[in-house]
Parts: structure tokens; sequence; C-alpha cells
């Protein structure tokens, strides 16, 4: 792990404690880092904390302030923290569920959510249970049990009908009207392949890892080739490209039945 990384990580968690005391039962790197894709310069940084109990509004706000980018500055684009409790964490249920949710970052717009039912229907609200799965299988413990311990995973159902809800929430993004490359379609081409994958092979792989793995088994598809080489500074595929492989892949998970 980069070094800035890690020492960062180590004050959060030692942050996190100052604030929570012994309510803090958990503290997990999730997304690029859990999966060993962290890329310096580009990668968020993915954090979920676990906590005995519910917190209370003081504890919410005094978290944030201590963890926003302006007390602790994050080295990434930005740090996406999310505090759930202990028997959030293990019911592997769909729903958001969390206690408070932090986005911070020099490159990131700054998000505080202190109730879920503040997250506007809009900004989706699948997220959450998709982190908690992938947290499940590829979190790293900065504190506490192993992740497979502290996070249930989805029903096989659940996890159906998010993957078709990110999906759906993906192609309701406007798009360019033209046959430009698209800002942005390579993320939704590769989220869409870890989708499938996931679907497919029941793993959760990185979002070029997942592209990959597709590719080696014969998906014959050169909007992921694009998507991949877009990563590494390429020109990205067109929004209508993209659209058509999303339609396809939620369509093929659609397809199985309950």
């Amino acid at each position: 792990m980069d070094s800035d990384l890690r020492r960062y990580l180590d004050e959060l968690v030692a942050t996190a404690r100052d604030v929570l005391g012994d309510d803090l039962v958990g503290a997990y790197a999730a997304g690029s880092v859990g999966l060993g894709a962290y890329q310096p310069g580009r990668s968020d940084v993915d954090v979920a904390l676990v906590c005995a109990g519910p917190l209370t509004e003081t504890a919410k706000r005094t978290l944030v302030a201590r963890l926003r980018h302006e007390a602790l500055p994050c080295p990434a684009r930005g740090l996406e923290l999310v505090a759930y409790q202990r028997s959030v964490a293990a019911a592997g249920n769909p729903a958001p569920g969390f206690e408070v949710e932090l986005n911070t970052g020099a490159e990131m717009p700054f998000r505080c959510t202190l109730d879920p039912a503040d997250r506007p229907p809009t900004d989706g609200r699948f997220w959450y249970g998709l982190d908690r799965s992938i947290l499940h299988q590829s979190g790293l413990p900065l504190l506490g049990p192993p992740a497979g311990e502290a996070f249930a995973d989805l029903s096989p159902a659940d996890l159906r009908h998010l993957l078709i809800e990110a999906l759906s929430w993906w192609l309701a993004l406007p798009t360019p009207p033209d046959d430009r490359p698209a800002p942005g379609a390579q993320d939704a081409v590769l989220g869409a392949c870890r989708s499938l994958v996931r679907h497919r092979d029941g793993v959760w792989l990185a979002k070029i890892a997942a592209g990959r793995r597709l590719l080696d088994t014969g998906e014959q598809a050169e909007v992921i080739r694009q998507s991949i080489a877009a990563r590494h500074g390429g020109p990205p595929p067109t929004g209508a490209q993209a659209r058509a492989f999303q339609h396809r892949v939620r369509a093929e998970i659609a397809d199985q039945p309950e």
C-alpha cells in the first residue's frame, strides 16, 4: 500500500476512535483499496466504519468535522466514508441503512448526510448494499474482525435487484446527443463489466480487472477494450456505445428468474 495512504488511514482510524471511543468496533478500507486496485492520483479512498449502536447527532457531526479534508487532508482525490451500526452491517439488507455519510476531498464535492432519508433518490440508493457486498468479500480490516464476519452479503435476489437499479441509474444520466467520445463513458462501461462478472461468476473485481476477465472469456466488445485504454489516457467510448453495452448487461442480469 502507498505509504501516504497507509499513514492517512492510520490517522483516520485514530481520529474516529478519539471521537467514538468504544462505540467504534470496526474500520475497513473498501472500493479500490480493498480490491487491490488503488491508483494514486486517480482513485478515491473508500472507508466503512462499524459502530456498536446508533450514533447521536453530536457524534455524527463531530466525526464529520474531524474527518473532512480541511481537518484531515486526504492524499487521494477524496474520501468516501460511511458509518454503519454493527447490526446493519451484519444483516445483509439492501437498504442504505447508514448512520452518517461523508464525501470530502480536494477534487470531490463535499457531501454530509446524517440520515438515509435525506439521501436524494436521484443520487441512487443502491450504492450502500452493493458496497457492503464488496466489503463482505474484499474489505481490508483497519480495525476489528475480518470484513467477512462484520458484513453479510446480499441474497441473490437482492443483489440482482440492486445491480439492475444501478445500471438503470447510469442509463438515466444525460449523454452527448452525437457520436463524439463521452467523458466518463469508460467508467459506465467498466462499472457494467464489474456488475456482469459479479452476476456470472459470483465475484467482485476492480473495474479494469472485470473488463479484462470478460475479454479473456471471449466477450467480443470493442467498447470494453476502448474503455480500458481510456483509463490510460486514450479517448473514451461514445455515449451511444456505452449505453448499448449497459443495456445488454442489464438485460442479461434481468433475464434470470427469481
